[in-house]
Parts: structure tokens; sequence; C-alpha cells
């Protein structure tokens, strides 16, 4: 059984920072992070290979986004740059045993286990 651990989100300002964590008990293939706004679908966010480093973004987030592991926590990270207030959902991050980032990115439903979420609030 793999645990994940979040941390990191919070009410920011719009044009605002976060940085959300990831800590996971043990390495996955691939880690993604998702987000949930109330009443939408569940969305991909961005994605990475824990051994080649190879990120994945949404066009929503490239360019503000960026996605990072640190191989001796055992943590991945989410720098969130120019928050805007539609970046506003509960963050999850998700692990997959066997499937590449890219496939984790474009169907969630690969994953193998899920964190218990952070809100990430933007205000305008």
């Amino acid at each position: 059984q793999v645990q994940l651990v979040e941390s990191g989100g919070g009410l920011v300002q719009a044009g605002g920072s976060l940085r959300l964590s990831c800590a996971a008990s043990r390495r996955s293939y691939a880690m993604g992070w998702f987000r949930q706004a109330p009443g939408k679908e569940r969305e991909s966010v961005a994605a990475i290979n824990w051994s080649s480093g190879s990120t994945y973004y949404s066009d929503s987030v490239k360019g503000r986004f960026t996605i990072s592991r640190d191989n001796a926590k055992n943590t991945v990270y989410l720098q969130m740059n120019s928050l805007k207030p539609e970046d506003t959902a509960v963050y999850y991050c998700a692990g997959a045993l066997s499937v590449q980032a890219i496939l984790l990115m474009s169907n969630p439903r690969r994953a193998d286990y899920w964190g218990q979420g952070t809100q990430v609030t933007v205000s305008s």
C-alpha cells in the first residue's frame, strides 16, 4: 500500500505563487497532479516520470506551473506561479506503478493510488 501525503495548499491572491508537495511512502513509475473544481470534472495538471524526469503539462498551466521530484525525499512538487482565480480547485497527487506519465495525464483512472487532496483558492 502506497501512501501519498499532500501539503502546501492555501489562499493566495491572483498573480501569486504556491508550492504543493506530495510525499510518497515509496517511489512510483510516474506521478501526477490533478485538480477538481466544484461542479467540474477532474482535470489533469502535470505529470512526471520518476526515473527520467520527463514532464508533461496541460495547456492551461503550461509556462506557469512546474512539476519536479526529489529522489532523496520521495517527494513530488508542483510550483504554481502567476496563479489565476480559475486555478481554484482541490489538487490531488496520484501515482502509477507501471504507467508512463504521458498516459497518466491522458487518463487519470490509470493511477494506482491517490492523495487526500489539498485546497488551493486564488482570489481576484
